[in-house]
């Protein structure tokens, strides 16, 4: 029987019911340590007879268990459903999935994880490229056949011809749809064909295999991937092999006989913050201002100093420097301390930017909140004799959710609000 689980990143999983009554099986609790193990432990920290899930949020497959990680940004994470489709929509904003494939209601209306909807997607490509025919190529192959035609290939040849003079053992070329892309979205059918639950794509899926003009299976690794050619033939097949890859190279096959095959698309969800933030922002961009993410200086040696974005307004022949670091954590919002390390980043970007206008930036749901800090390692003297500091940064508690208790989608101007009163 399919099981279905929620749980908030940070949250246990263990071998013993919790308030929603679920509870893992040792063989899957196995499964997930071998998971782990294999990915430097990254995901979730295993502890005694469970695990406890890190920030790492998505979905993870287990034979008839699917257990969706979900993001949280209080202390009080709220409603499960919310948080469902607040992460269905930071994945389409920041474009883990095609903005165009599924409309924004049909994101929380018709999937019950992020691996259906990714399922339907890839089913919805699948479809379309067999309709629109195979890419083909060229490829030698060898064998019997009863006119002569490419290269003889003698020694194969008289070994199995000896006795059938009307045959020829020859290698020539062919074109047909046999070629290691297509190969690929074979395999990625056959995914989704173990891991649906869903009676629906079940079907579509065995109609498309049935569909597909050849069934020899192969195991697909990186490699395969990055030996595509990128050439005009396979263009059209960019979002379906986009999405094989996440499902093929994070699909575990079970290894021992009767254990369960596991299947993990999970997304880091400081670098998700990150990136929803940068879209909103050159969303709402004033036209006086330039977002650009990623900005990297010389630090020591080899290693770079680089902020999550740095914004810049210009205004006539003069240009003022913002830098913005995402953090996705859960402060107090009363008491609002960062950790140290944070602040000692910003105040090497104030340095390497020359400017006193960084922002640490969280997420919250309990309503928009600013607090302006001061270093105190270079000061000047004020008008009143007191010393004014020359550093400071600003911490912003935004909230992820709108009014409607859906994902903010106006976060980026209440940012540039924050920029402009900080400047």
């Amino acid at each position: 029987m399919a099981r279905q689980f929620r749980v908030f990143e940070h949250d246990k999983l263990t071998l013993y019911e919790d308030a929603q009554g679920q509870k893992l099986e040792r063989s899957e609790l196995a499964r997930l340590y071998d998971f782990n193990d294999r990915n430097d432990n990254k995901y979730f920290t295993g502890i005694r007879d469970g695990v406890k899930f890190t920030s790492y949020v998505g979905v993870i497959q287990i034979g008839d268990l699917t257990i969706e990680v979900l993001p949280k940004s209080d202390r009080e994470p709220g409603d499960l459903d919310q948080w469902h489709g607040v992460l269905l929509d930071m994945l389409r904003i920041c474009r883990k999935v095609n903005v165009n494939a599924i409309s924004e209601a049909n994101l929380r209306r018709r999937h019950h994880s992020v691996l259906e909807l990714y399922f339907e997607l890839y089913l919805d490509e699948a479809e379309q490229l067999l309709r629109q025919g195979l890419v083909k190529k060229y490829r030698r192959k060898a064998g019997n056949a009863t006119s002569l035609k490419g290269q003889i290939l003698f020694g194969q040849h008289l070994q199995r011809n000896l006795i059938h003079q009307e045959r020829f053992f020859t290698q020539h070329q062919v074109y047909d749809p046999v070629n290691p892309i297509n190969q690929i979205l074979l395999e990625g059918l056959h995914a989704v064909a173990d891991f649906t639950r869903s009676p629906t794509l079940s079907q579509r899926t065995a109609q498309l295999i049935d569909a597909f003009p050849f069934h020899t299976q192969e195991r697909i690794e990186a490699h395969h991937f990055d030996r595509l050619s990128d050439d005009r033939g396979v263009s059209r097949y960019q979002r379906a092999l986009s999405i094989a890859r996440m499902l093929l190279l994070h699909y575990s096959p079970s290894i021992q006989s009767g254990q369960d095959q596991m299947l993990a698309l999970l997304f880091d969800m400081n670098a998700l913050w990150e990136e929803y933030i940068y879209r909103m922002l050159v969303r709402s961009a004033p036209p006086e201002f330039e977002v650009l993410p990623q900005q990297s200086k010389p630090f020591w040696e080899s290693n770079t100093v680089r902020p999550d974005l740095v914004v810049t307004r210009k205004t006539g022949d003069s240009s003022t420097t913002f830098v913005i670091d995402t953090k996705w954590k859960v402060l107090d919002t009363r008491h609002p301390r960062p950790s140290d390390d944070d602040l000692k980043q910003m105040f090497v970007y104030n340095e390497y930017w020359s400017t006193n206008l960084s922002m640490l930036l969280y997420p919250t749901t309990s309503g928009n909140k600013e607090f302006l800090g001061h270093y105190w390692s270079q000061v000047e003297t004020g008008l009143d004799g007191k010393p004014v500091p020359l550093h400071s940064c600003k911490l912003a508690l935004l909230s992820v959710l709108a009014d409607d208790g859906n994902l903010n989608l106006e976060i980026g101007k209440s940012i540039f609000k924050l920029l402009l009163r900080l400047s």
